[in-house]
């Protein structure tokens, strides 16, 4: 983590679960963090689970990424006040409960594609931008998902636009790849795509009550992947990283 010590991450969706985590853990490994989220004051709340030199590097911003001058306006404020962004963790996500079919979800479809996938396209060429202004060099990471790539019936669940936006970010990993390229630097991209995880994002109906119900991945385990990825070399890309819960049945 050297390389990374003191330069500027920002992670979106950062006032629990995964977001959560990663904005604590880059935090514990040096860096300057910048956590958006609507929840502005959960973000600050977690500066009292860290130690004290690790809370002092952790910052919230409240943005609501649906809106795209949110984010523009937010990423501004950050290298004004921080500096230029040089990791970026795409984390926040939705699942809707409705049906696609249903009447009156169009609310639901909406939010699905604004979070899921503009929201990733608007923060990356942002922080892309402040990237290649400022030495070439970065790390973007897709919190992405294992419907992203293939997903089946789970009784009691309404996938809606979860895995169709998913499918996207796989793809848009794939792009990013190709453009960090094309305009030569040396930004990696990661799509890191865990299957269940213990988070707000999942119906109550589904979380296991006790050991035997379904399993399921901590935050954590998703941060700590994301820090690993991070310590790889520079001519290192890790692209594509799945991680499942021991046990999950699909």
């Amino acid at each position: 983590m050297e390389r990374w010590l003191g330069r500027v991450a920002v992670v979106t969706g950062a006032s629990s679960g995964i977001g959560a985590a990663c904005a604590m853990y880059l935090a514990d490994n040096g860096m300057l963090v910048v956590g958006l989220a609507r929840r502005k004051e959960r973000i600050e709340a977690l500066r009292e689970t860290l130690k004290p030199e690790a809370g002092q590097r952790l910052h919230a911003i409240q943005c609501d990424v649906r809106k795209e001058q949110e984010i523009v306006d937010a990423f501004k404020r950050i290298e004004s006040e921080f500096g230029p962004v040089a990791v970026l963790v795409n984390n926040a996500g939705i699942m809707r409960g409705s049906d696609l079919v249903s009447e009156g979800n169009s609310s639901d479809l909406r939010d699905t594609i604004d979070t899921n996938v503009l929201a990733v396209a608007y923060c990356t060429r942002e922080a892309f931008r402040a990237m290649r202004e400022n030495g070439g060099d970065g790390h973007v990471f897709l919190i992405n998902s294992i419907a992203g790539h293939s997903f089946s019936n789970v009784p009691g669940l309404s996938w809606n636009l979860y895995p169709p936006s998913k499918y996207a970010v796989t793809a848009m990993t794939e792009v990013y790849r190709q453009e960090f390229l094309k305009y030569n630097t040396k930004v990696k991209v990661t799509s890191i795509s865990p299957g269940g995880v213990l988070t707000e994002i999942l119906p109550a109906h589904l979380l296991p009550e006790d050991k035997t119900g379904l399993p399921l991945l901590k935050p954590e385990d998703v941060a700590d992947a994301l820090i690993y990825c991070l310590q790889t070399p520079p001519h290192v890309q890790i692209h594509e990283l799945t991680i499942k819960p021991l046990g999950e049945p699909v």
